[in-house]
């Protein structure tokens, strides 16, 4: 079965980094793509993320553009995403999630493979 772990989430000063990880393990297939997404208690599912498996071209969102970054490590079967200049809007659950047959980057119905979450937390 597909299972994917994250880890690395924490409480963080604003203007501060933060390294989350996901462990990816059980695929049949290679996913097309593998994203980050977020939820603050209250707010929409927020795609912040995503990475074609095969050829590594990089999504955003606006809002994280040029402080996030997202990687793949393919041998290890990791996924990572930097977090840079923590601002308070950026507090939530974070997951990682595989998409297996669409092509949506951050468009969360795209994906199949859901994380169960690492918490983001920016202290006042």
């Amino acid at each position: 079965q597909v299972q994917l772990v994250e880890s690395g989430g924490g409480s963080v000063q604003a203007g501060g980094s933060l390294s989350l990880s996901c462990a990816a393990s059980g695929f049949t297939n290679s996913p097309k793509s593998m994203g980050w997404f977020r939820q603050a208690p209250g707010k929409e599912l927020e795609g912040v993320a995503a990475i074609l498996y095969r050829l590594g071209w990089t999504y955003y969102a606006n809002s994280v553009k040029d402080r996030f970054t997202i990687s793949l490590d393919k041998a290890k079967s990791m996924v990572y995403l930097q977090i840079n200049s923590l601002r308070p809007e950026d507090a939530a659950m974070y997951y990682c999630a595989a998409a297996m047959d669409r092509i949506s980057p951050l468009v969360d119905s795209a994906y199949d493979y859901w994380g169960q979450g690492t918490q983001v937390t920016v202290s006042s």
